[in-house]
């Protein structure tokens, strides 16, 4: 029996051709949608070159690089803090100590359970009504607000990420270290968390590529990020009547695809460069049969090789 016809029973002629209209139908009517809606955008002058000549100004390119930089700077924040905050609960959580697990539990399971949007306002509610016993100012209260919101919900993210990557490593690792005579902070820091890391590294770039995207809620508070900034442009900026709403969501859209697929790209080349092997020690090659010089020769590097 096949390893394809294991979960599933393997389709037959008439099911194989079934399915085969099926996609063509559904392509068909995919394709038409598409058309549609670029043919209605394109009637109401949405796709005419003067909307997209906004982009040769000088003023809209310095919008959307101070978007993508405000954006990045609370994303490179956001994500040190809360993988700091993972490895934190992750350890909490299996520590020996009742009344640390259940508050690592406890907050974990809160924050995971609240919607990230609520979490921010209220958060940012907080923080604009403390403003100046907390010496802030400007965007401050945004800024912060954006960055401790994604910090508590990805961090908790991260923590059963990483709580499951040390789950995943051998038993036998963690009882070797301790017949070693290593303590468990030693036994985590040195022998688990690495390993538990390098398992689960794709699992945990993806939740980054998630913390990213969501940096797009700074646009609810007010907060001028990418979103927001391409919102007050696409409202401001008036082209032959009409508002360009859809240029500049096509072009936001595209940035934040492309620094998505940067950062996966840099999540690909870490786990590559860590599975390779960087032993130093060159292979061993036999020696000829019936050769006792080659052989005695090989015995003499061995000797000399030893400790």
């Amino acid at each position: 029996m096949s390893g394809a016809s294991v979960l599933y029973d393997a389709p037959g002629p008439k099911a194989k051709a079934r399915n085969r209209l099926y996609s063509i139908v559904g392509s068909v009517a995919v394709v038409a949608l598409i058309a549609f809606v670029i043919e209605r955008l394109n009637s109401k002058g949405q796709f005419a070159p003067e909307m997209w000549n906004i982009f040769n100004y000088a003023d809209v390119r310095n919008n959307l690089r101070d978007g993508v930089l405000t954006t990045l700077e609370v994303f490179a924040v956001a994500a040190v803090l809360s993988l700091a905050l993972g490895v934190l609960l992750a350890v909490a959580r299996l520590s020996d100590h009742k009344p640390v697990r259940w508050l690592a539990t406890g907050f974990v399971e809160l924050f995971r359970a609240i919607p990230l949007l609520i979490t921010i306002y209220v958060l940012w509610v907080i923080l604009l009504a403390n403003r100046d016993a907390l010496g802030l100012s400007g965007n401050g209260p945004q800024f912060w607000a954006l960055v401790v919101g994604l910090t508590a919900y990805n961090g908790s993210v991260q923590a059963e990420v990483l709580r499951a990557g040390i789950a995943a490593v051998p038993r036998g690792q963690s009882e070797a270290a301790y017949a070693l005579g290593m303590r468990k902070t030693q036994v985590m820091t040195t022998v688990l968390i690495p390993q538990a890391v390098r398992a689960m590294l794709p699992t945990i770039i993806s939740q980054l590529v998630v913390t990213l995207k969501d940096t797009s809620l700074g646009y609810i508070i007010t907060f001028e990020e990418l979103l927001y900034t391409a919102r007050q442009m696409s409202t401001n900026i008036i082209v032959n009547g009409s508002d360009t709403y859809v240029p500049v969501i096509i072009v936001t859209g595209v940035i934040y695809v492309a620094l998505c697929l940067a950062l996966s790209g840099l999540a690909t080349w870490i786990e590559r460069r860590g599975r390779r092997a960087k032993t130093g020690v060159a292979p061993a090659t036999a020696a000829p049969a019936g050769d006792p010089a080659a052989a005695a020769a090989d015995a003499g590097k061995d000797t000399a090789a030893a400790p």
